[in-house]
């Protein structure tokens, strides 16, 4: 008998390994290694931006995804041109841009500054970079050439935004905020935020009101362009890494799998079937629908209905 089972044995050594779970697994636009960085969606496409130097393209409200490779490259930010095309940053100092479907993606390399942080489009199609030394790239011929303002402080600016064709703003650590309401040809201090807040993300929605998102939970509100600033409520307790607007109302992921959504001057946890204790790094509204688009490490990449339950 132990013979016999030993035939057997031999047997099985020497057929072919079954593959196919493998091949299946390669065949899968995410990865399990993949760790979506940046989400945005121009209401035709949804896209994330990948730290293995690839992006996922989504044209039906994130059911299904296609993996683009871009080579080496870790998509940081991504933002919409007023054209609908996208534009993102690679932490390697390049600007990436691609049509509104999300494909024929193209790279410009940036000498500064070292470390980009935030990207946006302002109303016009320029595009604009932000980082470290408080240092603000912007490109009006799609990269070909840039200009630099470097505002002369030992800060990282995280969120750069613009609100209409003259009007930007820009949030970094210690609590600076800067200004331009001449379409960047210069950008000045405004106010500054309490306690010298660490921003992670900024939402404005007029050139009255905004909000940014930073350490510890901690969400602060302005009604007067930044000169101001008070503490809301945040009844989730998680830091928000990223705020966007859903439905017209701002919302935010992060830490823990939350998301949250504004309610009464309170951030207030969005629930949502199976959450994960992984956080979110970036989101994204899905076009026509109650639902966003969340991600972060592991291949996490989830649509979540934010309609009242």
């Amino acid at each position: 008998m132990t013979s016999l089972l030993a035939v057997a044995a031999l047997a099985g050594c020497g057929g072919e390994a079954d593959l196919s779970a493998a091949v299946a697994d390669a065949a899968r636009p995410l990865k399990r290694y993949d760790v979506v960085q940046s989400l945005v969606s121009n209401g035709q496409v949804i896209v994330a931006g990948l730290q293995a130097g690839a992006v996922l393209v989504s044209s039906d409200q994130g059911r299904n995804w296609r993996r683009e490779a871009l080579g080496p490259a870790s998509l940081i930010g991504l933002a919409v041109c007023p054209d609908g095309g996208l534009l993102a940053i690679d932490f390697y100092r390049k600007a990436w841009y691609a049509n509104a479907d999300g494909r024929d993606w193209r790279s410009a390399a940036f000498d500064k500054p070292r470390v980009p942080l935030a990207v946006t489009c302002d109303a016009g199609g320029g595009w604009w970079v932000a980082g470290t030394r408080t240092q603000i790239a912007h490109s009006t011929d799609q990269g070909a050439t840039w200009q630099l303002t470097d505002l002369g402080e030992d800060a990282q600016i995280t969120a750069i935004r613009f609100v209409d064709a003259q009007f930007g703003v820009a949030t970094a650590e210690f609590g600076r905020v800067f200004v331009t309401e001449d379409g960047g040809a210069s950008w000045a201090a405004r106010g500054g935020m309490p306690d010298e807040f660490y921003p992670y993300d900024a939402l404005f929605v007029s050139r009255d009101e905004g909000y940014v998102s930073g350490l510890a939970g901690q969400v602060l509100h302005t009604t007067d362009g930044g000169l101001s600033w008070t503490r809301q409520t945040n009844a989730s307790g998680a830091p928000l890494y990223r705020l966007f607007l859903q439905d017209g109302v701002p919302h935010g992921v992060g830490a823990g799998g939350t998301v949250a959504r504004l309610d009464d001057d309170a951030w207030r946890t969005v629930p949502y079937p199976d959450p994960l204790p992984v956080f979110f790094a970036s989101g994204a509204a899905v076009a026509g629908q109650s639902a966003l688009v969340a991600g972060g490490p592991g291949g996490l990449l989830r649509v979540i209905a934010t309609a009242d339950r």
